[in-house]
């Protein structure tokens, strides 16, 4: 005896928008009996790059059969399905690729950032965006205070070469632990200055930093205090000086995905500028 069943799905409207930088497109199906053989179709209309999403259907027919040479096991079923999922969700990233532009006009400087970074609020730095799935991926700003500065330049911190080494001496002062066995090794890789396309004169500094720490700080006997990476990363930073102030970009990124993300963290860089505020 064969049964033949065809019915319409209009899925919840919260269920098609998800509130995030960018949406991916997502279809999926299920049949829950193992011994339907089934046929479907699907058509799903996304919100993609700021366009209204419309109401998505599915329609699905569904034929019973006596035979069981269509059963899917369900834990086959469910590693196809999460497979997909996987891929949909890799692709997206992969196309993500832009930039948007932030604009300070209180504190006077610009940059571009990923577009699906996101701003992380109570960090410390006057500005902080971070890459939402490499966490130690992030871009922020440090301005110095007006009442106790008053730079002119940015050759009032020497050479680039000098201020290289303010940076470095800047970063590890940050990162100071009070664990025991911890230790971190720091190199400058290089120190440049530039004139930007506004005519200004900025520095650049990069530095890398790797911390080691014990694994078992406490242990009395020395071969028990086995001492390992803990994470290597990578700090670019670009100075600016405008209104008196020193301004500072810096990019921290991992060293392992620093020869990926190059290119994109380059045009972080090349973008900052810093403007003059308007008393």
């Amino acid at each position: 005896m064969a049964l033949s069943l065809s019915y319409a799905v209009a899925p919840k409207p919260t269920q098609s928008i998800m509130a995030m930088k960018y949406q991916s497109p997502l279809t999926t199906s299920r049949c829950r009996k193992l011994n339907r053989h089934c046929s479907y179709g699907i058509t799903v209309l996304n919100s993609v790059a700021g366009k209204s999403a419309a109401a998505a259907a599915a329609s699905v027919s569904c034929k019973l059969h006596e035979s069981t040479d269509f059963a899917v096991p369900r834990r086959t079923m469910m590693a196809l399905i999460l497979s997909g999922f996987v891929y949909s969700h890799n692709a997206a990233i992969a196309q993500s690729v832009g930039f948007r532009e932030y604009i300070d006009t209180f504190d006077g400087y610009s940059f571009k950032y990923p577009q699906n970074w996101i701003q992380v609020r109570g960090a410390g730095a006057d500005i902080f965006f971070r890459d939402p799935y490499v966490l130690d991926e992030n871009i922020s700003v440090d301005i110095s205070s007006p009442s106790s500065s008053n730079y002119k330049s940015v050759e009032d911190l020497g050479t680039p070469e000098e201020a290289g080494m303010k940076v470095m001496k800047q970063y590890l002062t940050e990162f100071m632990s009070t664990r025991l066995g911890v230790r971190r090794e720091s190199s400058i890789l290089s120190t440049s200055s530039k004139v930007g396309s506004d005519g200004r004169l900025y520095y650049e500094v990069e530095v890398n930093i790797k911390s080691y720490a014990s694994n078992n700080e406490l242990a009395v006997m020395p071969e028990d205090r086995v001492v390992s990476l803990e994470w290597d990363r990578r700090y670019l930073s670009v100075l600016g000086v405008e209104n008196n102030r020193l301004y500072e970009l810096r990019l921290q990124t991992p060293e392992r995905s620093f020869a990926e993300e190059e290119s994109d963290l380059r045009e972080v860089m090349n973008s900052f500028q810093v403007n003059e505020v308007s008393v």
